[in-house]
């Protein structure tokens, strides 16, 4: 999420100057980035994001320079299975075959690119078509309607918000859990009802409130993604909290602390059966009881959460990492 952030801000930043973007569009077999993932560049060598590992990237570049000279967009297939490559060089053997589409963004920017930061700032869902083959014409579009399915030579493309952490509490032991937040990409909202803790000099990057635990709940604006951890360390406060954000729609609830207390808590408001979005003790168990572990800990689950991906050793894993 933090790629598509950062190549809007390089775009509006060169307002002046074209550019080159490059988008993975099909992944056969292994591959390190999943269709999606975007490179800029821009003349002068800047550029931002990437579509793999490391070993595509020059090569890309390279490519780019060429639409940029024609301002004719070109598809170009790589076949990392090949492990003495002599086309681009890096013989990575990673077994998989990608395809990118490098298109020339001019001066003048698409239509596309504005919306998509509007609806970013208005946590809204961008549907983009990439087309990258057959009759069409080459390049990214707003997709129209919502088609079951892409038509040949079509890569259909999401670009969602990014997830909202919802932190209530503002001890040190938040710091770093927002700082590895915004560090992901995420939108981080801290809320506490002491003003000397709660202060953007804590909490760079974040959006911080002063509020009361009974109207905490309710200052914060809720959408799609949406996650939230109780850590005040304060009962009474805990409580309040946990009251109304399990009736809020957010689709993941830590609360910091052992299940002892947590169980004290529901039953304090009454809360009956614990919901399947409440997460107590909050955080996988990846060892470590420091603030920066602790926050690991509680983002690694998070993530999961939003993936829909149960906790594993991927070496344990039977199907592909991106299946």
């Amino acid at each position: 999420m933090r790629e598509i952030a950062r190549i809007l801000a390089l775009l509006e930043q060169r307002a002046d100057s074209p550019a080159v973007l490059a988008t993975l569009v099909q992944v056969e077999g292994s591959s390190y980035r999943l269709p999606g993932a975007r490179l800029l560049w821009f003349p002068d060598g800047a550029h931002t994001g990437s579509i793999s590992g490391g070993c595509l990237e020059s090569d890309v570049i390279e490519q780019a320079k060429l639409v940029l000279a024609t301002g004719q967009a070109r598809r170009v297939a790589y076949d990392m299975a090949v492990e003495n490559d002599l086309v681009w060089g890096t013989g990575s053997g990673c077994a998989g075959r990608v395809l990118v589409l490098i298109e020339p963004v001019p001066a003048i920017r698409p239509g596309w690119i504005a919306t998509v930061r509007q609806n970013l700032l208005a946590r809204l869902t961008t549907r983009l078509v990439v087309v990258h083959g057959g009759a069409g014409e080459l390049g990214t579009r707003l997709a129209e309607g919502a088609p079951a399915a892409t038509a040949e030579g079509e890569f259909l493309d999401e670009i969602q918000p990014p997830p909202h952490l919802l932190v209530f509490g503002a001890g040190d032991d938040a710091q770093p859990l927002a700082r590895l937040a915004l560090e992901l990409g995420w939108q981080v909202t801290v809320v506490d009802s002491r003003a000397a803790t709660a202060t953007t000099a804590r909490f760079p990057g974040a959006t911080v409130l002063v509020a009361p635990p009974e109207s905490a709940v309710a200052s914060v604006v809720m959408a799609a993604r949406t996650l939230a951890v109780v850590m005040t360390h304060r009962f009474r406060e805990d409580a309040v909290l946990l009251r109304a954000l399990l009736a809020a729609p957010v689709v993941y609830l830590g609360v910091l602390g052992p299940q002892r207390r947590t169980d004290r808590l529901l039953a304090e408001i009454g809360g009956g059966e614990a919901p399947e979005k409440l997460h107590a003790p909050v955080g996988l168990d990846l060892g470590g009881d420091s603030p920066e572990s602790v926050a690991l800990a509680i983002l690694a689950e998070m993530q999961c959460r939003l993936t829909g991906r149960a906790p594993i050793h991927l070496r344990d894993r039977a199907a592909p990492i991106h299946g």
